[in-house]
């Protein structure tokens, strides 16, 4: 069954029971790309808009309180997670966000004339454009959902942030007392604590973090009210900062008015920003799930120095196998939060004049990588960094094992003579601490003192007394 709506092009049928309405239709049958329909945070934040809007004219007497009522309504439907399957253009869609913004409109003028008893498809007494979209714009629209989405996801997203670190802290607090090797390029490096490296993770985590947060706070100005070019046509004075007032009390968001709104309908320079350090998150995230890979790795030809909790067999193959496959998924989702950075860049550039109308990939690539980042990094937490245990036994066998060892010995004996010391250590396998004593370099007091692991992980000289 189908209705017949008609808009500029001319007429199309469209499903009866569809919320949506013809221009929608059209951009469903434009753009079968990927299938991939938008997120959820992005529909809420232009929903948000519409509601806010028709509060506001509500306020000023522009809109009847009949239709601005019914449009709120509608508005409340979708937020409360009804009519979902309605909002169904195709993330790669006509520049701007047209088409997903009509879609918003004619869903919530559909349903609102259907709670004011009229059918479907008529478009009265609620219009998508005339009622749903007054005073806006898709061009200021689409820029201020971007930033909405992203604050509204920013609060779980930085909890789950903290969790991960606060569990990275907590382990470095009880691998406080394991010494363990070093290592730079791969190879023998002066001993540091286990203790050490998982507390440097969480301090790397909340770092980036702080990032994000900052960045983000150039997201809450808002162009709402630019209309068409910025310049604010067709939106009464007062609409900027009420449509703004609302949203503010509508999401608990510290929300600004934007001092120059065609600046912010030009510029994508602030979402731009923001990706990137998600980008520079998800590098540090992913340095990290590696560096958890090569620790575990073994158990018998690898470093073998923690464990990582087993949560699914290893192989198809080798029976007995367990692999580090939370850490593995990590890499993965920050090798794609680097990629959707990219594009974001490149689409930023990507404006031209007044308006940058590559908006569409830009708030998807964006809110994409807050949603998997945020989900990779709690199930990180939950289903690997807090279940870590540490080999201490094998800590303990590759520290005495590594050559960088002769390092403590140069203050007393020489760079040379302990260079000497290394490189004859890794040729005949013998211990440093083993040789230095057969070779009676220091006396042994001395020698004991210097070759003290626990000693070598904190500021100082070798051997002598420390603060």
């Amino acid at each position: 069954m189908t209705r017949p709506e008609r808009d500029p092009l001319g007429v199309l049928e469209v499903p009866s029971e569809a919320l949506y309405g013809v221009q929608t239709l059209r951009a469903v049958n434009n753009f079968p790309i990927s299938g991939l329909r938008p997120l959820a945070s992005f529909v809420d934040a232009v929903v948000r808009i519409k509601r806010a809007a028709a509060l506001t004219h509500r306020d000023t007497g522009r809109l009847d309180a009949r239709l601005a009522d019914a449009i709120v309504k509608a508005a409340d439907e979708v937020l409360a997670g009804q009519h979902r399957d309605q909002f169904v253009v195709d993330v790669y869609q006509a520049g701007a966000g047209t088409s997903h913004n009509m879609n918003v409109n004619e869903v919530l003028a559909n349903r609102a004339n259907e709670l004011l008893g009229a059918p479907r498809g008529a478009y009265a007494p609620v219009h998508p454009n005339d009622h749903v979209n007054m005073a806006q714009s898709t061009n200021d629209v689409i820029p201020t959902a971007i930033r909405l989405a992203a604050l509204a996801e920013l609060a779980p997203f930085a909890a789950a942030v903290h969790a991960l670190s606060g569990t990275l802290a907590k382990k470095g607090e009880a691998f406080d007392h394991i010494v363990k090797a070093g290592r730079t390029h791969l190879q023998d490096a002066m001993p540091i604590r286990l203790g050490q490296e998982f507390r440097a993770w969480s301090g790397t985590l909340e770092r980036a973090l702080r990032r994000v947060l900052e960045s983000s706070d150039y997201l809450r100005d808002l162009g709402i009210g630019g209309t068409a070019v910025g310049t604010g046509v067709n939106a009464e004075a007062a609409y900027p900062a009420r449509i703004v007032g609302h949203l503010r009390a509508d999401t608990g968001l510290p929300l600004r008015v934007g001092n120059d709104r065609v600046q912010l309908m030009q510029s994508m320079g602030d979402v731009a920003a923001f990706s990137a350090s998600l980008r520079t998150l998800a590098l540090d995230l992913s340095k990290i799930a590696s560096d958890l890979r090569l620790m575990a790795s073994g158990p018998r030809t690898g470093l073998d120095e923690i464990i990582l909790p087993a949560v699914q067999p290893g192989s198809s193959i080798m029976p007995g196998k367990v692999n580090p496959s939370v850490p593995e998924m990590v890499n993965q989702v920050c090798f794609q939060v680097i990629g959707n950075d990219t594009t974001v860049a490149i689409a930023c550039e990507h404006g031209q004049l007044e308006l940058n109308v590559m908006m569409p990939v830009i708030a998807h690539n964006v809110l994409f990588s807050m949603r998997i980042l945020a989900n990779a990094i709690i199930a990180l937490d939950e289903r690997c960094a807090r279940g870590i245990e540490a080999n201490e036994a094998q800590c303990a066998y590759w520290v005495e094992r590594s050559a960088a060892l002769a390092t403590a010995l140069a203050p007393r004996i020489g760079y040379a003579k302990a260079a000497e010391l290394a490189k004859e250590s890794v040729k005949s396998g013998e211990l440093i601490r083993h040789l230095a004593e057969r070779e009676k370099i220091l006396p042994q007091a001395e020698l004991d003192e210097v070759l003290d692991l626990r000693r070598m992980t904190d500021i100082g000289v070798p051997g002598t007394d420390k603060a």
